[in-house]
């Protein structure tokens, strides 16, 4: 029996239907089958454009991103994705600069779950908590996010068992 870690909060009946797709060694095969190639952004400039992008077509009035970046410690803190915000006092002013890390295991991955771990720390610039508002931000940007966010708990849960 695989653990099922990544699927903790939901109920059992999904849980045993994930599990006998691992049983049967179906899993596999229906992920690539609906997610079959990854996305092309590799470098740390492309996906800082591509952040960027969704950023100015969601939101535009949030305040500026300074680095959108692939990072290997990002998964030592247990997370996909952090953002950060880091003040300074220059002269008189205080500069805030806003950052985000994806995990590097995003390079090998499907592009709907790059823009899903994108669009959920873009959605933390606007709300910290994951509240009802910060979730409605997130389904705004991608409509499919909460799918997304279980398929790749499924991959997630299908890499472990590897």
């Amino acid at each position: 029996m695989t653990s099922l870690k990544y699927l903790n909060h939901y109920p059992d009946h999904v849980k045993a239907q994930v599990q006998q797709l691992i049983d049967q060694d179906k899993l596999g095969a229906f992920l690539s089958k609906k997610y079959p190639s990854r996305h092309q952004y590799q470098s740390n400039r492309a996906l800082y454009d591509y952040a960027i992008e969704l950023k100015n077509s969601y939101m535009r009035k949030s305040s500026p991103i300074s680095k959108v970046q692939y990072s290997d410690k990002v998964s030592a803190v247990n997370a996909l994705g952090t953002h950060s915000r880091i003040s300074r006092v220059q002269g008189g002013k205080l500069k805030a600069k806003k950052e985000i890390l994806i995990d590097s295991c995003f390079k090998q991955m499907p592009e709907e779950f790059l823009r899903m771990i994108v669009v959920h720390e873009l959605a933390h610039i606007k709300e910290m908590d994951h509240n009802k508002a910060f979730y409605q931000l997130c389904e705004y940007m991608e409509p499919n996010y909460h799918q997304y966010e279980f398929d790749l708990r499924l991959y997630l849960t299908l890499s472990d068992s590897l």
